[in-house]
C-alpha cells in the first residue's frame, strides 16, 4: 500500500436538474439515527411518538437553518449579501459546523422549553446520536476532497483535488474520533451516572482529542501562539471536566436505564400514532439534505466537473468568479480559476 490519489466522485445520483452527493447524504443518515435513537430512548425520556417526530424536526430544522446562517453571515457575506436569493440556494453549498452546534443547542433548548423537559436529560441522550452524525459528516468531508492536513511522506498520505503534495486526511482521523466517542459514551451512560455526566464527557472527549488531531493540520498561529480553533477546543476539554465534577457534587438525578430490548423494540414502533402530515415532514428532512455539496460556498462546475463525468452547466448551479460575482453561462472549455474556492486550511469551524 501507499499515499492514495483521491478523485473520489462525490456525486451518487440525481434528481431533475439537482445532483446528489454523499457529503449531503451524512445529513439524511445523520437525521435518520437521530430519530431511530430518541425512538430508543422515548421511555427514559418520557416520550410519546409524537413528541419523537416533534424533536426530530425541530432539531433536524435547527440544525440546517443555524448552520446555514452562520455560514452566509460570518464567512461568506461578501458574496451573499450582492447574491441575497442565493442565500436559499442550498444546493451551492455552505453550511457552518458551529452554526450547526448552535442551531442543534438551540433546539433542543426549545423543544425542552416547549414541552417542559430537563434540558440536561435530552443532552445527555442528543450528544450520543451527535458524536455519530459529525463522524459521518467527516466522511462526507473526505469524499468532497475537503479539510486537508500539513504534508506528510507517511504510506497513508493523501492527495487531494485542491492542495499540493500528499497530506494528512485528518478529516479522517477528526471523523474516526467522533465515531469512537460513540461507544464510550454509550458505556457511561449504561453506569447510570448523574445528568450533565455523558454531556461532558463528550465535551472533554471531543475538544481534547480534537487538540491533538488539530495539530496534524497546516495553520497559521494566531492567538496565544495558538492554531485558530485551538482556543475553542481546550473551552470545550475545560467545560467537559468542569461540568462532570459539578453533577456528581450536586448529585443530580442519575440517567434512567434503557428498557430490555429497548433497540429492538424502537423498530417496532407505529408510526401511525404520528399525524401524516409530521411523517410527511421527517420525510422532507431526510431527503432535502442530499442537494448539499459541501460545507462552504461552491462553483460546482468548475469543482466538480472533473470528478463527476457527465456533469452538466446549468443556471442552477451558476459560475461564481474570483471576485463573488455570478456569470448565468460559461463554456465547458473556458472554467475560471477558483482561487475564492480554494481549500481553506484555516477556517476555525473546519
Amino acid at each position: 500500500m501507499g499515499p492514495f490519489v483521491h478523485n473520489i466522485d462525490p456525486v451518487f445520483g440525481q434528481i431533475g436538474a439537482f445532483y446528489l452527493w454523499w457529503y449531503g447524504l451524512t445529513y439524511t443518515l445523520g437525521f435518520f439515527a437521530l430519530f431511530h435513537w430518541f425512538r430508543t430512548v422515548r421511555e427514559p425520556l418520557g416520550l410519546d411518538v409524537p413528541r419523537v417526530y416533534d424533536l426530530t424536526i425541530l432539531l433536524a430544522a435547527a440544525v440546517l437553518i443555524g448552520g446555514r446562517i452562520v455560514e452566509v453571515v460570518f464567512y461568506e457575506w461578501a458574496y451573499y449579501s450582492q447574491h441575497l436569493p442565493h442565500i436559499l440556494w442550498i444546493w451551492l453549498g455552505g453550511m457552518s459546523t458551529h452554526g450547526i452546534l448552535l442551531g442543534g443547542t438551540l433546539g433542543a433548548w426549545l423543544f425542552c422549553r416547549l414541552n417542559n423537559r430537563s434540558f440536561l436529560s435530552l443532552a445527555d441522550e442528543l450528544v450520543i446520536p451527535a458524536a455519530f452524525i459529525m463522524g459521518l459528516g467527516r466522511i462526507g468531508n473526505f469524499v468532497d476532497g475537503q479539510i486537508v492536513g500539513s504534508v506528510t511522506g507517511v504510506w497513508w498520505a493523501v492527495k487531494f483535488p485542491d492542495a499540493e503534495g500528499f497530506r494528512h486526511p485528518v478529516v479522517l482521523y477528526d471523523g474516526l474520533k467522533n465515531l469512537m466517542l460513540v461507544p464510550v459514551l454509550l458505556l457511561i451512560r449504561h453506569m447510570k451516572p448523574p445528568r450533565g455526566v455523558v454531556l461532558g464527557s463528550f465535551l472533554f472527549g471531543y475538544g481534547f482529542f480534537r487538540i491533538i488531531i488539530d495539530y496534524f493540520r497546516e495553520y497559521r498561529i494566531e492567538l496565544l501562539g495558538l492554531p485558530p480553533g485551538q482556543e475553542f477546543n481546550i473551552a470545550m476539554s475545560i467545560g467537559g471536566i468542569v461540568l462532570i465534577i459539578w453533577a456528581i457534587r450536586k448529585r443530580y438525578p442519575r440517567v434512567k436505564p434503557l428498557p430490555d430490548n429497548a433497540v429492538f423494540n424502537a423498530l417496532n414502533i407505529d408510526i401511525r400514532k404520528a399525524t401524516r402530515t409530521k411523517r410527511i415532514v421527517l420525510r422532507a428532512f431526510l431527503l432535502i439534505p442530499m442537494v448539499i455539496p459541501s460545507d462552504w460556498t461552491q462553483d460546482v462546475y468548475q469543482r466538480y466537473s472533473s470528478r463527476h463525468p457527465g456533469m452538466i452547466d446549468t443556471a442552477w448551479y451558476p459560475a461564481i468568479s474570483r471576485d463573488g460575482s455570478v456569470r448565468q453561462s460559461r463554456t465547458p472549455d473556458a472554467v475560471p480559476g477558483n482561487d475564492r474556492f480554494s481549500v481553506e486550511t484555516s477556517r476555525l469551524d473546519r
